[in-house]
């Protein structure tokens, strides 16, 4: 008597999660923002940056473009995984990923671009390690590499949890 009613609520509280990921969208709009900002630096400095600051801050924006592509496959995903799929209609643009990364390959995916992030913001210490101290790029480093491992095993956790699946069985 109350199952049928509660499993529709519950059902109908996905939808809850459909503002997040239009928040995303507004973290998008803010990383543009920031990415131009760095372009017209670069722009009007191009003549005067060190090839070092030039390197820096073209890092800097390959960062963020990173952190963008991360937060579009999230809310993507995340929106057709969680709430409902996405319908572009006939002939309408549409991303080849779409509705295939399921919430396992999605953590996957986030993982490697945190590693692939890590790795940029890392490189960027490593060309001003004169001005940073040893204990410090460390510590870059131990996180650094927190972050690969903890990808590696989520990868070997996913491989071990969904062979069967994936090669047929």
């Amino acid at each position: 008597m109350i199952e049928k009613p509660l499993e529709r609520l519950l059902f109908a509280c996905r939808w809850l999660l459909a503002p997040l990921y239009l928040g995303l969208s507004l973290a998008l709009i803010a990383l543009g923002v920031k990415f131009f900002q760095e372009a017209f630096h670069v722009i009007t400095h191009a003549f005067t940056l060190s090839e070092a600051d030039m390197v820096l801050t073209v890092l800097a924006m390959i960062d963020i473009v990173l952190v963008g592509s991360l937060i579009v496959m999230v809310m993507f995903s995340g929106y057709e995984n969680f709430v409902s799929r996405i319908d572009v209609g006939p002939g309408g643009d549409t991303l080849g990923w779409l509705g295939k990364l399921d919430a396992g390959t999605l953590k996957l995916k986030v993982a490697a671009s945190i590693v692939a992030i890590s790795s940029i913001h890392l490189l960027r210490i490593f060309m001003n390690a004169e001005k940073i101290e040893n204990d410090k790029i460390m510590w870059y480093v131990i996180l650094h590499l927190t972050f690969v491992v903890s990808a590696l095993m989520l990868g070997a956790l996913d491989r071990m949890s969904f062979a069967g699946h994936r090669s047929g069985n």
